[in-house]
């Protein structure tokens, strides 16, 4: 025990710094970052992440774009056999689903197929060149100890083993021309699967694959074609359906695309013109609008707020809005703020009175004590200008008070304040007061 006391103390740094051994350099525990990191300098991290996201170790869930070379190199080694044969045996597999209307079943088995050919091409275009297991040789067993030495020697490194049982061979043309062949197949089945499934970009997409690859290839121009139109893209898919027709004008699929699209370009041709004639009308009955407010000298203003909720309410020429002769009406709202109620007509006519329309609102169902009748209430427009109120004679036509400049219309609507006559003067003051106005105010 002594012992080990005497040796932990030796281990120890007095205060001084100056006896026992010195202290070691921290940072050279630390091993250095690999040369990797440089790749993601000066990129945040979102970015750093997505990048991580991409590459297969390190995926959520699969990337279904084509552009992943690390992902499709992995899926084409998951097969054993030639690249060539493991994608007509997922072709077959999605034909026999496809065959059975089982679209999406098909599709995925067309995609596998896709991902290993791929994989092939992107090699090729890096200039990799193929490899391909060593025809095995002949070995004869010696049964001294150095062969045995030697064979364990191989045996402790597998990887080596595996590198040296592979050689490099180039591409066979007939095998490349085989492969992009198959390709081509295998984009446009998955193309049709897509339209199908209604994924029309998607089935643009792989038709495009399939007619870089081919460009007389008249599927891929019909499906692109198909595809197209159903998202209203009329001008693309006639040219899809033209490109086709070019090379076989005799086909009756493309024959029929061209007359559905011929057929839909009407449809909107159509559909165009009636939009800008309904277009051309909106803007003659505004011009016409327009210029019967200013002949008649009536005020207008829209707030920031805009023209409030009134459903088809709104200031318009009556009873035709392109006829210069027809008189104006107006959306009126009747305001009883004492009682904290309200009425709405929806064309108030410019030669019309409140004393007209209170024939039909009097008496109001929640007026219990009879104070609202044409006799008993005064009424009241708040003034254009200076935030005060302007008194509103019930016998006077609206178009008088109007042009008068006095009042204006606000967003497309009067407002008319009703208050029973004995209680009009403390309501006005109580206006006056909450609007910091004095009594030259209203």
């Amino acid at each position: 025990m002594d012992q080990v006391t005497k040796d932990a103390e030796s281990l120890k740094l007095d205060d001084s710094g100056k006896n026992g051994p010195a202290e070691p350099d921290i940072s050279s525990f630390v091993p250095e970052l690999p040369p990797g990191h440089k790749l993601y300098a000066g990129k945040t991290l979102e970015e750093t992440v997505n990048d991580l996201n991409k590459h297969p170790l390190f995926m959520t869930e699969l990337d279904t774009s084509e552009d992943n070379e690390e992902l499709a190199a992995l899926q084409a080694l998951a097969y054993e056999g030639t690249p060539l044969e493991n994608a007509a045996n997922f072709k077959e597999q999605g034909n026999e689903c496809f065959r059975e209307k089982r679209w999406a079943d098909a599709k995925e088995f067309y995609s596998k197929g896709v991902a290993i050919l791929a994989a092939e091409e992107t090699r090729r275009a890096k200039g990799i060149k193929k490899k391909v297991k060593k025809a095995p040789k002949q070995v004869t067993i010696l049964p001294d100890a150095s062969s045995s030495s030697s064979t364990q020697e191989e045996g402790s490194n597998p990887r080596k083993k595996e590198e040296d049982d592979e050689e490099e061979v180039p591409d066979l043309p007939s095998e490349v021309e085989a492969e992009r062949a198959l390709l081509e197949t295998l984009h446009l089945n998955r193309a049709a699967c897509h339209l199908s499934l209604r994924n029309y970009r998607s089935c643009t997409l792989d038709c495009a694959s399939a007619l870089r690859l081919n460009p007389s290839n008249i599927k891929a121009l019909y499906r692109s074609a198909r595809a197209l139109l159903a998202v209203d893209k009329l001008t693309e898919a006639d040219d899809a359906c033209k490109r086709g027709l070019s090379l076989d004008p005799s086909n009756g699929p493309l024959l029929s695309v061209a007359e559905e699209i011929n057929q839909a370009r009407a449809a909107a041709e159509a559909k165009q013109r009636r939009e800008e004639e309904r277009l051309a009308l909106e803007r003659r009955k505004k011009t016409l609008l327009q210029t019967a407010l200013a002949a008649r000298g009536i005020r207008t203003r829209t707030t920031k707020g805009g023209k409030p909720d009134m459903e088809d309410a709104r200031v318009r020429l009556v009873p035709d809005e392109l006829d210069p002769q027809s008189t104006l009406a107006f959306p009126t709202m009747l305001l009883y703020p004492l009682a904290l109620e309200s009425d709405f007509i929806k064309g108030f006519g410019e030669a019309e009175t409140l004393e007209q329309h209170f024939g039909y609102v009097f008496p109001l169902p929640w007026d219990r004590e009879g104070e609202y009748e044409t006799a008993k209430v005064e009424c009241y427009m708040e003034a254009a200008q200076g935030g005060g109120l302007v008194k509103v004679g019930k016998r006077v036509p609206l178009l008088k008070v109007l042009s008068g400049g006095k009042v204006e219309v606000v967003d497309e609507l009067l407002r008319v304040f009703v208050v029973p006559r004995a209680k009009a003067d403390g309501w006005v003051r109580e206006w006056k007061v909450k609007r910091g106005l004095g009594e030259e105010g209203g």
